[in-house]
C-alpha cells in the first residue's frame, strides 16, 4: 500500500511563508511585497539568519523533495562511517524516498526513535513519518500529523546537520546546505510562474 505525501501545497508568497514558518523578526522584515523566493533567501543568508533561510526552504519545498534535502544534509553530517543507529535512520529515510509506502514510513519512525530526534538522521527520519498517513499506532483510529510537521522536522534535520560539525565551520555548512536546497527548488521549478 502506497501512502502519497500529503497533497497540501505550501503557501506561495514570501510573506505567507514567513508567517507559516514563524521566521524571526530580522528575516520577516526582509520580506518586501515584491521580493522573490530566491532573492529573499539570498537576503536572509546575507543577514546571517541561516536557520530562518533553512526554515523558509523547508516550508517552500514539497514534502518529498524537502525530505530528500534533509536526508542529503544528514548523510553528509553523519560522516563516512556513522554509528549503526544513525545509518539505520539514514537508510530508512532513503528507502521511503525511493518507495513512499506506509510500511517504510513507519520503519523510518522506529529508526528515528533509536537515532534520537536531536540528531540530523533522527530528525530526517522523523520528517518521513510526518509526511502523510496516520501518526497513531496501526491498530488505533487514524490521526493526522499536525500541519507543517514535515517542514519543521526537515528544518531541524538541516539545522542540526549544519551545527553538528566544527562550530567555526557552521556558517559555511549552513551556506552549503542552503545552496543545495535552493538547487532542489530550481530543479523542480518551484519559483517559476504557473503556465
Amino acid at each position: 500500500m502506497s501512502t502519497a505525501p500529503q497533497s497540501g501545497k505550501p503557501p506561495k508568497t514570501v510573506a505567507e511563508l514567513c508567517q507559516v514558518a514563524e521566521l524571526g523578526e530580522t528575516a520577516a522584515q526582509l520580506a518586501t511585497p515584491e521580493i522573490t523566493g530566491p532573492d529573499f533567501i539570498d537576503a536572509v543568508v546575507a543577514a546571517g539568519e541561516f536557520p530562518d533561510a533553512v526554515k523558509f526552504l523547508a516550508f517552500s519545498l514539497p514534502k518529498r523533495e524537502s525530505i530528500w534535502w534533509a536526508w542529503v544534509c544528514a548523510r553528509r553530517a553523519s560522516g563516512a562511517t556513522p554509528p549503526p543507529v544513525i545509518k539505520t535512520a539514514l537508510d530508512a529515510t532513503e528507502k521511503w524516498i525511493a518507495q513512499p509506502t506506509d510500511a517504510h514510513r513507519r520503519a523510518a519512525m522506529a529508526a528515528a526513535e533509536k537515532a534520537e530526534f536531536g540528531t540530523p538522521a533522527g530528525c530526517a527520519a522523523l520528517s518521513v513519518f510526518f509526511s502523510g498517513g496516520s501518526v497513531a499506532p496501526p491498530e488505533a483510529p487514524a490521526v493526522e500529523a499536525a500541519e507543517h510537521s514535515t517542514a519543521r522536522a526537515v528544518a531541524g534535520a538541516v539545522t542540526f546537520s549544519a551545527l553538528s560539525g566544527d562550530p567555526q565551520g557552521a556558517a559555511n555548512a549552513f551556506r552549503s546546505f542552503i545552496a543545495q536546497g535552493v538547487e532542489v527548488a530550481r530543479k523542480i521549478k518551484l519559483w517559476e510562474p504557473a503556465p
